[in-house]
């Protein structure tokens, strides 16, 4: 077990962080327990960093759906954070990329859950629709509906970065 965890930890983090936002050692525990008491049921025709992904993807889904996780995230520092930004004269000579990529994982934590779970799958873990579908458990067309649908969420959300790109 020793070496699983140290083979997979970085991707069992990223993928964490990616999906609540935060480094969360309880989540990543809980996934090295799981992967043990489940590890009977890997097949070998899979990968094991895409069956490990799939544990880590459920347990961070899950604890999305607690109302710990909800009562957790009631804070506004973070939109106080874009307000500013959005109203300096010169954002973009202001704006840096750290605080640019803060500002778009924020909002990608916004999304309705289905969607930010593709977006992350497909954009940050690079799986393809087959996968995501496979993951998800629903229809390829709704993996890429809902991406769709992310997609024009977070271009509208994020449209002020854009204007900057473009200047």
């Amino acid at each position: 077990m020793k070496d699983i965890i140290n083979k997979n930890r970085q991707r069992i983090r990223q993928i964490i962080k990616k999906f609540t936002g935060t480094q969360n050692e309880d989540l990543e525990q809980e996934v090295y327990i799981k992967t043990y008491l489940h590890l009977d049921k890997y097949r070998e025709q899979n990968k094991f960093t895409q069956w490990i992904s799939t544990i880590t993807a459920n347990i961070c889904r899950d604890y999305l759906k607690s109302s710990y996780f909800r009562h957790q995230t009631n804070s506004t520092a973070d939109d106080n954070t874009i307000n500013s930004i959005k109203s300096r004269q010169n954002p973009e000579k202001e704006l840096t990329n750290k605080e640019r990529q803060k500002i778009i994982l924020k909002e990608i934590n916004a999304l309705p859950k289905k969607m930010k779970e593709v977006i992350i799958l497909y954009e940050f873990e690079d799986y393809s629709y087959e996968k995501i579908s496979q993951i998800l458990k629903v229809p390829q067309g709704t993996v890429k509906s809902r991406i769709n649908n992310a997609r024009k969420i977070l271009k509208e959300k994020l449209s002020f970065l854009l204007a900057e790109d473009k200047d």
